[in-house]
């Protein structure tokens, strides 16, 4: 487990996302958060930036004024700037419950570190084979799924599925049943040209509605060779859901529960439920819960993870990728797994085709 390292980059990104949300001049707003965001995603940690008590490389994005912000945090641990900013807006009751939902997410530069520590267990980038959650231009991607296959075959996998959003969700363009068939036929064409070296799954992102049913008919579901099954809604309710998210689970198709909190750094803590429920019954089923890699998601993370593990479950370790230049949100995911000391025999995504694919035929057999 992490224990009590602190990720440098993930602290002062914070700070100067505080800072942003404070300010009334939204021109100010962008150009701190710009700041946060390019902290958050250097491969080096700040310290090793640092020299005398000045930064000694550019961060783009980050000016005179956020430099101050990354000094002091790096001297202090806090920022006496942000804080005199924050008192006088009158919001510091807000700035609290944000960083209250920061808790386990991983800035870029400690996901690398993670990855090169050798004293972890758990999987490397070699056992990795294949991502099971991305989005292509059929619903809320940015790109064609032929665009996706060839940045995952360049990354060295031997596999993908493309789990596009089922039509519940109609903010993020979810295709119908119709939809899906189309564009069948067309991964059924890119995996004649690509086979035997690389193959496309055809998958679906599910919605989990309130009452925990899916936006896929029963008789549809076999269309699909991997449904995964996602929250979407109701991610801020006080009272448990775990009622919710046992009925998901026990749909014949489900494969993978995808981020199954919901929650989102800064935004809100996700789905509130007994976890060792439902990661016991998970287990029960053989459904995969997700490590999703997206960074403002990591959903589960570490600790979680871990407590799943302990239950018996199995893992994915997915991307959530909706352009080919976030197919490295898989190494968040990886991260998360190293740090809950996920053994690969536990990943979907490591296993050899044979095994991945007796796994998915358990769909239809009632399990």
């Amino acid at each position: 487990m992490q224990g009590s390292r602190v990720d440098v980059n993930a602290l002062v990104a914070g700070w100067l996302r505080d800072l942003a949300f404070v300010q009334t001049a939204r021109e100010k707003r962008l150009a701190f958060k710009r700041a946060a965001d390019s902290v958050w995603q250097l491969d080096r940690p700040l310290t090793d930036l640092v020299d005398g008590g000045a930064l000694t490389a550019r961060i783009p994005g980050v000016g005179p004024s956020s430099t101050r912000v990354i000094l002091e945090v790096l001297e202090a641990g806090d920022s006496a700037t942000v804080d005199r900013v924050i008192a006088a807006s009158g919001r510091g009751a807000e700035v609290v419950r944000r960083r209250q939902l920061r808790r386990n997410f991983l800035s870029r530069a400690e996901v690398l570190r993670v990855l090169a520590d050798r004293r972890l267990d758990g999987p490397t980038a070699a056992d990795y084979r294949g991502d099971f959650q991305m989005h292509s231009a059929w619903s809320d991607g940015r790109t064609s799924i032929a665009a996706m296959a060839t940045a995952c075959r360049e990354r060295g996998y031997d596999r993908c599925a493309i789990t596009d959003h089922s039509h519940g969700l109609r903010i993020a363009g979810g295709i119908s049943m119709d939809d899906a068939a189309r564009q069948h036929r067309e991964i059924d064409a890119l995996n004649v040209q690509l086979a035997p070296a690389f193959r496309i799954l055809k998958g679906i992102e599910a919605n989990i509605d309130a009452d925990g049913a899916l936006d896929i008919p029963l008789d549809g579901a076999p269309a699909f060779e991997l449904v995964l099954a996602a929250p979407h809604a109701g991610l801020r309710l006080a009272q448990p859901q775990t009622a919710r998210l046992l009925t998901a689970l026990s749909h014949p198709a489900v494969r993978i529960l995808a981020h199954p909190s919901g929650r989102k750094i800064d935004a809100r803590a996700g789905i509130a439920a007994d976890w060792a429920v439902v990661f016991a019954r998970a287990a029960e089923l053989g459904v995969a819960v997700e490590i999703d890699g997206d960074p403002s998601r990591q959903d589960v993370d570490f600790e979680r993870a871990a407590m799943a593990l302990e239950a018996g479950c199995l893992f994915a370790l997915d991307s959530d990728a909706h352009a080919p230049g976030q197919l490295h949100y898989a190494d968040t995911a990886l991260a998360h797994a190293r740090l809950a000391g996920i053994p690969p025999a536990r990943i979907v995504n490591c296993w050899p085709d044979a095994r991945f694919d007796r796994w998915l035929d358990q769909r239809s057999s009632g399990r």
